[in-house]
C-alpha cells in the first residue's frame, strides 16, 4: 500500500499533472504544475480586483485565461483526462 502512495505523485518526464484518482480532472505533481496553478490563481485574483463585475470586459479577459489554463493542464497531464473511479487511475 505504501508503494501506491509513493508512486501517486510521479509522472513521466515532460508532464506536470496526473489524473485524479476519483472523478474528472488533474492535480499538479511537479513544481512546474504548482507554479502554473499559482500563476493562474494570482492572475484570476488580480483580474477580479481590477475589473468591476458590472463591466462585461471581465468576461473578455477571464474566459481566455481559464481556457488557456485548462488547455495547459490537458496537454501536460500524464495519462490524459477522463472520468476515473479508483484503482484504474
Amino acid at each position: 500500500m505504501g508503494a501506491r502512495f509513493r508512486d501517486a505523485g510521479s509522472v513521466r518526464p515532460g508532464y506536470w499533472f496526473r489524473p485524479k484518482r476519483f472523478g474528472f480532472g488533474a492535480v499538479p505533481v511537479t513544481w512546474q504544475g504548482w507554479a502554473a496553478t499559482m500563476a493562474f490563481v494570482a492572475l484570476a485574483g488580480l483580474l477580479a480586483n481590477l475589473v468591476t463585475h458590472r463591466d462585461r470586459i471581465w468576461l473578455v479577459l477571464f474566459v481566455p485565461l481559464v481556457a488557456a489554463y485548462l488547455w495547459l493542464v490537458a496537454v501536460k497531464t500524464d495519462g490524459g483526462w477522463g472520468f476515473r473511479w479508483g484503482e484504474d487511475a
